[in-house]
């Protein structure tokens, strides 16, 4: 007896289940990088701000504006959901809050990798802080991309 693969669902039914788990999915990485930007928000008020030199204050404004576009792409999927809604769009509604996403973690893993550059910089200002950084980045690769492709590589359908 073959193993049956797939589920047995309308497009329809297949694009509610996909919504849901989006937007399980979403939840979690709008929340970590909504808490972030805000904590970068307030940076610029205090009197250290001032202090940092101008590499430090140009990692700065590029980690917030990769924060407020990470923002922008990880909330976009509701906000398309809310405008479409009721449409009868919904496999389109996914696909599109699917590339969204997926734009907001990359913005996400650049935002996270600059505000640790950042950090790193600011409260050691060791030579080593570049292969810190490196090296988280390349673990957020692998745990963010390359585990789940290898493993979607793997468990391909036939």
């Amino acid at each position: 007896m073959t193993e049956r693969r797939g589920r047995d669902e309308t497009d329809e039914e297949r694009a509610d289940r996909m919504w849901g788990d989006l937007l399980q999915e979403v939840r979690v990485a709008q929340t970590g990088v909504q808490v972030l930007f805000a904590f970068l928000l307030a940076v610029v008020f205090t009197p250290r701000y001032e202090e940092l030199g101008q590499a430090d204050q140009t990692i700065y404004i590029v980690t917030v504006v990769l924060g407020a576009a990470t923002t922008g792409a990880l909330i976009g999927p509701v906000s398309f959901h809310r405008l479409v809604s009721g449409r009868r769009i919904k496999p389109e509604t996914v696909r599109w809050a699917h590339r969204l996403t997926n734009i907001g973690l990359v913005l996400l893993l650049g935002t996270m990798v600059s505000a640790l550059l950042l950090v790193l910089r600011v409260a050691t200002h060791n030579a080593f802080v570049p292969w810190m950084v490196a090296l988280v980045f390349l673990w957020y690769v692998l745990c963010w991309y390359v585990l789940p492709l290898w493993a979607r590589h793997r468990h391909r359908a036939d």
